[in-house]
Protein backbone atom coordinates (compact mmCIF):
# COMPACT_ATOMS: atom_id res chain seq x y z
CA UNK A 1 0.00 0.00 0.00
CA UNK A 2 1.46 3.38 -0.99
CA UNK A 3 2.09 6.21 1.48
CA UNK A 4 -0.67 8.42 0.07
CA UNK A 5 -3.30 5.76 0.73
CA UNK A 6 -1.93 5.07 4.22
CA UNK A 7 -2.14 8.78 5.08
CA UNK A 8 -5.72 8.90 3.79
CA UNK A 9 -6.72 5.89 5.88
CA UNK A 10 -5.03 7.30 8.97
CA UNK A 11 -7.03 10.49 8.49
CA UNK A 12 -10.25 8.43 8.23
CA UNK A 13 -9.43 6.72 11.55
CA UNK A 14 -9.07 10.14 13.20
CA UNK A 15 -12.27 11.40 11.56
CA UNK A 16 -14.15 8.37 12.84
CA UNK A 17 -13.00 9.07 16.40
CA UNK A 18 -14.20 12.67 16.09
CA UNK A 19 -17.50 11.54 14.61
CA UNK A 20 -18.05 9.14 17.52
CA UNK A 21 -17.55 12.06 19.88
CA UNK A 22 -19.99 14.22 17.88
CA UNK A 23 -22.58 11.44 17.82
CA UNK A 24 -22.56 11.23 21.59
CA UNK A 25 -23.50 14.93 21.75
CA UNK A 26 -26.37 14.91 19.23
CA UNK A 27 -29.90 14.97 20.64
CA UNK A 28 -31.71 12.30 18.61
CA UNK A 29 -35.17 13.55 19.54
CA UNK A 30 -34.51 17.14 18.43
CA UNK A 31 -32.66 16.34 15.19
CA UNK A 32 -33.25 12.71 14.10
CA UNK A 33 -32.28 13.41 10.48
CA UNK A 34 -28.89 14.79 11.43
CA UNK A 35 -28.26 11.83 13.74
CA UNK A 36 -29.23 9.35 11.00
CA UNK A 37 -26.91 11.07 8.52
CA UNK A 38 -24.00 11.02 10.99
CA UNK A 39 -24.69 7.38 11.94
CA UNK A 40 -24.61 6.31 8.28
CA UNK A 41 -21.34 8.17 7.76
CA UNK A 42 -19.91 6.43 10.81
CA UNK A 43 -21.05 3.05 9.51
CA UNK A 44 -19.39 3.68 6.13
CA UNK A 45 -16.16 4.70 7.87
CA UNK A 46 -16.23 1.69 10.19
CA UNK A 47 -15.95 -0.85 7.37
CA UNK A 48 -12.91 0.98 5.94
CA UNK A 49 -11.30 1.35 9.38
CA UNK A 50 -11.78 -2.37 10.12
CA UNK A 51 -10.07 -3.30 6.83
CA UNK A 52 -7.21 -0.91 7.60
CA UNK A 53 -6.74 -2.54 11.01
CA UNK A 54 -6.64 -5.97 9.37
CA UNK A 55 -4.00 -4.65 6.96
CA UNK A 56 -1.92 -3.30 9.87
CA UNK A 57 -2.11 -6.67 11.69
CA UNK A 58 -1.10 -8.65 8.60
CA UNK A 59 1.72 -6.22 7.80
CA UNK A 60 3.03 -6.66 11.33
CA UNK A 61 2.75 -10.46 11.03
CA UNK A 62 4.80 -10.39 7.81
CA UNK A 63 7.44 -8.17 9.38
CA UNK A 64 7.75 -10.48 12.39
CA UNK A 65 7.87 -13.59 10.21
CA UNK A 66 10.58 -12.09 7.98
CA UNK A 67 12.67 -11.20 11.00
CA UNK A 68 12.34 -14.71 12.46
CA UNK A 69 13.03 -16.26 9.06
CA UNK A 70 16.35 -14.46 8.81
CA UNK A 71 17.40 -15.75 12.23
CA UNK A 72 16.04 -19.31 11.89
CA UNK A 73 18.29 -22.24 10.99
CA UNK A 74 15.75 -25.07 11.21
CA UNK A 75 14.39 -25.80 7.73
CA UNK A 76 10.96 -26.87 8.96
CA UNK A 77 10.49 -23.63 10.90
CA UNK A 78 11.75 -21.64 7.92
CA UNK A 79 9.07 -23.27 5.79
CA UNK A 80 6.39 -22.27 8.31
CA UNK A 81 7.52 -18.63 8.31
CA UNK A 82 7.58 -18.62 4.51
CA UNK A 83 3.99 -19.89 4.45
CA UNK A 84 2.94 -17.14 6.87
CA UNK A 85 4.53 -14.51 4.63
CA UNK A 86 3.00 -15.97 1.46
CA UNK A 87 -0.53 -16.32 2.87
CA UNK A 88 -0.51 -12.94 4.60
CA UNK A 89 0.75 -11.21 1.44
CA UNK A 90 -2.10 -12.72 -0.60
CA UNK A 91 -4.61 -11.67 2.04
CA UNK A 92 -3.19 -8.14 2.08
CA UNK A 93 -3.69 -7.80 -1.67
CA UNK A 94 -7.34 -8.76 -1.23
CA UNK A 95 -7.81 -6.30 1.63
CA UNK A 96 -6.18 -3.43 -0.28
CA UNK A 97 -8.58 -4.04 -3.18
CA UNK A 98 -11.55 -3.98 -0.78
CA UNK A 99 -10.26 -0.74 0.74
CA UNK A 100 -9.93 0.91 -2.67
CA UNK A 101 -13.45 -0.21 -3.62
CA UNK A 102 -14.76 1.13 -0.32
CA UNK A 103 -13.15 4.51 -1.03
CA UNK A 104 -14.72 4.84 -4.47
CA UNK A 105 -17.33 7.63 -4.68
CA UNK A 106 -20.76 6.26 -3.78
CA UNK A 107 -23.67 6.47 -6.19
CA UNK A 108 -26.13 8.71 -4.27
CA UNK A 109 -29.03 6.61 -5.53
CA UNK A 110 -27.68 3.21 -4.45
CA UNK A 111 -29.78 3.13 -1.28
CA UNK A 112 -33.03 4.11 -3.03
CA UNK A 113 -36.08 2.06 -4.00
CA UNK A 114 -36.57 1.56 -7.73
CA UNK A 115 -39.20 1.86 -10.39
CA UNK A 116 -38.81 -0.76 -13.11
CA UNK A 117 -40.37 -0.28 -16.55
CA UNK A 118 -40.59 -3.23 -18.96
CA UNK A 119 -41.84 -2.74 -22.52
CA UNK A 120 -41.93 -4.95 -25.62
CA UNK A 121 -39.42 -4.27 -28.41
CA UNK A 122 -39.05 -6.20 -31.65
CA UNK A 123 -40.99 -9.47 -31.86
CA UNK A 124 -44.66 -8.55 -31.91
CA UNK A 125 -46.98 -10.32 -29.47
CA UNK A 126 -44.23 -12.72 -28.39
CA UNK A 127 -42.27 -9.69 -27.13
CA UNK A 128 -45.33 -8.64 -25.09
CA UNK A 129 -45.53 -12.12 -23.54
CA UNK A 130 -41.80 -11.90 -22.75
CA UNK A 131 -42.50 -8.67 -20.84
CA UNK A 132 -44.71 -10.67 -18.46
CA UNK A 133 -42.05 -13.36 -18.06
CA UNK A 134 -39.43 -10.76 -17.11
CA UNK A 135 -41.83 -9.19 -14.62
CA UNK A 136 -42.28 -12.61 -12.96
CA UNK A 137 -38.50 -13.10 -12.92
CA UNK A 138 -37.84 -9.81 -11.11
CA UNK A 139 -40.79 -10.37 -8.76
CA UNK A 140 -39.34 -13.75 -7.72
CA UNK A 141 -35.88 -12.26 -7.32
CA UNK A 142 -37.44 -9.67 -5.01
CA UNK A 143 -39.16 -12.44 -3.03
CA UNK A 144 -35.82 -14.24 -2.60
CA UNK A 145 -34.40 -11.06 -1.07
CA UNK A 146 -37.50 -10.25 1.03
CA UNK A 147 -38.09 -7.05 -0.96
CA UNK A 148 -41.55 -5.58 -1.41
CA UNK A 149 -43.02 -5.37 -4.93
CA UNK A 150 -45.74 -2.84 -5.76
CA UNK A 151 -47.50 -2.92 -9.13
CA UNK A 152 -47.83 0.58 -10.59
CA UNK A 153 -49.19 -0.06 -14.09
CA UNK A 154 -49.92 -3.29 -15.98
CA UNK A 155 -51.22 -2.62 -19.50
CA UNK A 156 -52.48 -5.82 -21.16
CA UNK A 157 -51.78 -6.70 -24.79
CA UNK A 158 -54.04 -8.79 -27.04
CA UNK A 159 -52.78 -12.33 -26.37
CA UNK A 160 -51.96 -12.54 -22.68
CA UNK A 161 -48.86 -10.35 -22.66
CA UNK A 162 -48.27 -6.74 -21.69
CA UNK A 163 -47.63 -3.60 -23.71
CA UNK A 164 -46.24 -1.96 -20.56
CA UNK A 165 -45.40 -3.01 -17.01
CA UNK A 166 -44.27 -0.55 -14.35
CA UNK A 167 -43.65 -1.66 -10.78
CA UNK A 168 -41.76 -0.55 -7.68
CA UNK A 169 -39.36 -2.63 -5.60
CA UNK A 170 -38.81 -1.33 -2.10
CA UNK A 171 -35.92 -2.07 0.24
CA UNK A 172 -32.63 -0.54 1.27
CA UNK A 173 -30.01 -0.80 -1.45
CA UNK A 174 -32.30 -2.14 -4.19
CA UNK A 175 -31.01 0.28 -6.84
CA UNK A 176 -27.39 -0.76 -6.20
CA UNK A 177 -28.38 -4.34 -7.08
CA UNK A 178 -30.73 -3.78 -10.00
CA UNK A 179 -29.30 -0.79 -11.89
CA UNK A 180 -27.27 -3.03 -14.21
CA UNK A 181 -30.45 -4.81 -15.35
CA UNK A 182 -31.32 -1.83 -17.55
CA UNK A 183 -31.19 -2.58 -21.25
CA UNK A 184 -32.56 -4.91 -23.92
CA UNK A 185 -33.27 -8.50 -22.89
CA UNK A 186 -33.44 -10.94 -25.83
CA UNK A 187 -35.33 -14.24 -25.74
CA UNK A 188 -34.91 -17.12 -28.21
CA UNK A 189 -37.70 -19.71 -28.04
CA UNK A 190 -40.60 -21.32 -29.87
CA UNK A 191 -43.68 -19.17 -29.21
CA UNK A 192 -46.89 -20.89 -28.10
CA UNK A 193 -48.54 -19.49 -31.22
CA UNK A 194 -45.89 -20.98 -33.57
CA UNK A 195 -47.36 -23.98 -35.41
CA UNK A 196 -44.17 -24.84 -37.37
CA UNK A 197 -41.98 -25.22 -34.27
CA UNK A 198 -39.61 -22.45 -35.35
CA UNK A 199 -37.50 -20.52 -32.85
CA UNK A 200 -38.30 -16.81 -32.72
CA UNK A 201 -36.14 -14.02 -31.33
CA UNK A 202 -37.88 -11.24 -29.40
CA UNK A 203 -36.83 -8.28 -27.29
CA UNK A 204 -38.15 -6.53 -24.19
CA UNK A 205 -36.52 -3.39 -22.82
CA UNK A 206 -35.99 -2.81 -19.11
CA UNK A 207 -35.45 0.59 -17.50
CA UNK A 208 -34.43 0.80 -13.83
CA UNK A 209 -35.06 4.19 -12.25
CA UNK A 210 -34.20 5.21 -8.67
CA UNK A 211 -37.43 6.33 -7.06
CA UNK A 212 -37.33 10.04 -6.27
CA UNK A 213 -38.86 11.61 -3.19
CA UNK A 214 -40.39 15.08 -3.31
CA UNK A 215 -37.27 16.37 -1.53
CA UNK A 216 -35.13 15.02 -4.39
CA UNK A 217 -37.09 16.68 -7.18
CA UNK A 218 -38.98 19.94 -6.72
CA UNK A 219 -41.58 20.07 -9.50
CA UNK A 220 -43.26 23.40 -10.23
CA UNK A 221 -46.96 22.66 -10.72
CA UNK A 222 -47.05 25.42 -13.36
CA UNK A 223 -44.70 23.26 -15.46
CA UNK A 224 -47.27 20.45 -15.64
CA UNK A 225 -50.03 19.91 -18.17
CA UNK A 226 -52.56 17.42 -16.79
CA UNK A 227 -55.10 15.72 -19.08
CA UNK A 228 -57.79 13.28 -18.00
CA UNK A 229 -59.50 10.75 -20.25
CA UNK A 230 -61.50 7.52 -20.20
CA UNK A 231 -59.51 4.32 -19.60
CA UNK A 232 -59.30 2.06 -22.64
CA UNK A 233 -58.02 -1.18 -21.09
CA UNK A 234 -59.92 -3.99 -19.34
CA UNK A 235 -61.19 -3.37 -15.85
CA UNK A 236 -64.22 -2.75 -13.66
CA UNK A 237 -67.18 -0.66 -14.69
CA UNK A 238 -65.94 2.58 -13.18
CA UNK A 239 -62.55 2.18 -14.84
CA UNK A 240 -64.06 2.23 -18.33
CA UNK A 241 -66.96 4.63 -17.83
CA UNK A 242 -65.34 7.60 -16.04
CA UNK A 243 -62.54 9.97 -16.93
CA UNK A 244 -60.17 8.41 -14.40
CA UNK A 245 -57.05 7.99 -16.58
CA UNK A 246 -54.42 10.71 -16.21
CA UNK A 247 -51.73 11.97 -18.59
CA UNK A 248 -49.12 14.38 -17.21
CA UNK A 249 -46.77 16.33 -19.46
CA UNK A 250 -43.71 18.02 -17.95
CA UNK A 251 -43.56 20.98 -20.32
CA UNK A 252 -39.88 22.04 -19.83
CA UNK A 253 -38.53 18.56 -20.66
CA UNK A 254 -41.35 17.16 -22.80
CA UNK A 255 -41.60 14.05 -20.60
CA UNK A 256 -45.05 12.45 -20.75
CA UNK A 257 -46.39 9.97 -18.18
CA UNK A 258 -49.81 8.33 -18.22
CA UNK A 259 -51.57 6.02 -15.76
CA UNK A 260 -55.00 4.40 -15.97
CA UNK A 261 -54.89 1.29 -13.76
CA UNK A 262 -56.73 2.76 -10.76
CA UNK A 263 -60.44 3.59 -10.53
CA UNK A 264 -59.70 6.95 -8.95
CA UNK A 265 -58.36 9.88 -10.93
CA UNK A 266 -56.47 11.02 -7.83
CA UNK A 267 -54.77 7.61 -7.42
CA UNK A 268 -53.75 7.59 -11.08
CA UNK A 269 -52.34 11.10 -10.75
CA UNK A 270 -50.31 10.12 -7.67
CA UNK A 271 -48.81 7.11 -9.49
CA UNK A 272 -48.05 9.20 -12.59
CA UNK A 273 -46.27 11.78 -10.43
CA UNK A 274 -44.11 9.03 -8.87
CA UNK A 275 -43.04 7.88 -12.32
CA UNK A 276 -42.42 11.45 -13.47
CA UNK A 277 -40.27 12.26 -10.42
CA UNK A 278 -38.19 9.12 -10.98
CA UNK A 279 -37.63 9.95 -14.65
CA UNK A 280 -36.69 13.55 -13.87
CA UNK A 281 -34.25 12.42 -11.16
CA UNK A 282 -32.64 9.95 -13.55
CA UNK A 283 -32.36 12.59 -16.27
CA UNK A 284 -30.69 14.99 -13.81
CA UNK A 285 -28.21 12.30 -12.73
CA UNK A 286 -27.47 11.45 -16.36
CA UNK A 287 -26.53 15.04 -17.07
CA UNK A 288 -24.18 15.09 -14.08
CA UNK A 289 -22.45 11.79 -14.86
CA UNK A 290 -20.98 11.37 -18.33
CA UNK A 291 -20.62 7.61 -18.01
CA UNK A 292 -24.35 7.08 -17.63
CA UNK A 293 -26.98 7.08 -20.34
CA UNK A 294 -28.28 10.59 -20.96
CA UNK A 295 -31.92 9.59 -21.13
CA UNK A 296 -34.19 6.62 -20.82
CA UNK A 297 -34.06 5.77 -24.54
CA UNK A 298 -30.27 5.36 -24.42
CA UNK A 299 -30.55 3.27 -21.26
CA UNK A 300 -32.84 0.65 -22.73
CA UNK A 301 -31.58 0.81 -26.31
CA UNK A 302 -33.68 0.84 -29.45
CA UNK A 303 -35.46 -2.45 -28.78
CA UNK A 304 -34.07 -4.05 -31.93
CA UNK A 305 -32.93 -7.69 -31.90
CA UNK A 306 -29.25 -6.77 -32.34
CA UNK A 307 -29.41 -4.41 -29.38
CA UNK A 308 -29.15 -6.59 -26.28
CA UNK A 309 -27.42 -6.92 -22.92
CA UNK A 310 -28.56 -10.47 -22.17
CA UNK A 311 -29.91 -13.43 -24.14
CA UNK A 312 -32.22 -16.14 -22.76
CA UNK A 313 -32.08 -19.28 -24.93
CA UNK A 314 -34.80 -21.83 -24.13
CA UNK A 315 -33.52 -24.64 -26.35
CA UNK A 316 -30.13 -24.81 -24.59
CA UNK A 317 -31.43 -23.76 -21.13
CA UNK A 318 -28.82 -20.99 -21.43
CA UNK A 319 -28.55 -17.36 -20.26
CA UNK A 320 -25.71 -15.17 -21.54
CA UNK A 321 -24.80 -11.68 -20.34
CA UNK A 322 -22.94 -10.07 -23.23
CA UNK A 323 -21.38 -7.25 -21.19
CA UNK A 324 -19.28 -9.55 -19.02
CA UNK A 325 -19.19 -12.66 -21.26
CA UNK A 326 -20.88 -14.77 -18.60
CA UNK A 327 -22.97 -17.75 -19.74
CA UNK A 328 -24.83 -20.07 -17.37
CA UNK A 329 -26.89 -23.13 -18.31
CA UNK A 330 -29.63 -22.51 -15.77
CA UNK A 331 -32.36 -20.63 -17.63
CA UNK A 332 -35.13 -22.26 -15.60
CA UNK A 333 -33.51 -21.14 -12.33
CA UNK A 334 -32.83 -17.61 -13.61
CA UNK A 335 -36.45 -17.16 -14.69
CA UNK A 336 -37.43 -18.33 -11.20
CA UNK A 337 -35.53 -15.36 -9.78
CA UNK A 338 -32.04 -16.83 -9.31
CA UNK A 339 -30.23 -13.75 -10.64
CA UNK A 340 -27.49 -13.43 -8.02
CA UNK A 341 -24.68 -14.88 -10.16
CA UNK A 342 -25.26 -12.27 -12.86
CA UNK A 343 -25.89 -9.34 -10.52
CA UNK A 344 -22.84 -10.06 -8.34
CA UNK A 345 -20.63 -10.44 -11.43
CA UNK A 346 -21.91 -7.17 -12.91
CA UNK A 347 -21.27 -5.30 -9.66
CA UNK A 348 -17.74 -6.76 -9.44
CA UNK A 349 -17.05 -5.84 -13.09
CA UNK A 350 -18.23 -2.27 -12.48
CA UNK A 351 -15.99 -1.95 -9.42
CA UNK A 352 -12.98 -3.26 -11.38
CA UNK A 353 -13.63 -0.76 -14.18
CA UNK A 354 -14.00 2.14 -11.76
CA UNK A 355 -10.81 1.16 -9.95
CA UNK A 356 -8.88 1.00 -13.21
CA UNK A 357 -10.20 4.45 -14.20
CA UNK A 358 -9.28 5.84 -10.78
CA UNK A 359 -5.74 4.44 -10.93
CA UNK A 360 -5.20 5.82 -14.44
Amino acid sequence: MDETLIKKLTAIVESQKQLEDDLSKVDISSDPNKYAEMAKKHSDMSSIVELFRQWETLTSDISDAEELLNEETDEEMKSEYEDIIKNSTAEIENIVTKIKVGLLPKDPSDEKDVLVEIRPGAGGEEASIWVGDLFKMYSRFAERNSWNVEKIEMTDSDMGGYSKVIFAIKSKGVYSKLKFEAGAHRVQRIPKTESQGRVHTSIATVAVLPEAEEVDIDIDQNDLKVDVYRSSGPGGQSVNTTDSAVRITHVPTGLVVSCQDEKSQLQNKEKAMRILRARLLKARQDEAEAERAKNRKEQVGSGERSDKIRTYNYKDNRVSDHRINLTLKKLDQVLDGDLSDFIDALIADNETTRLATLEE
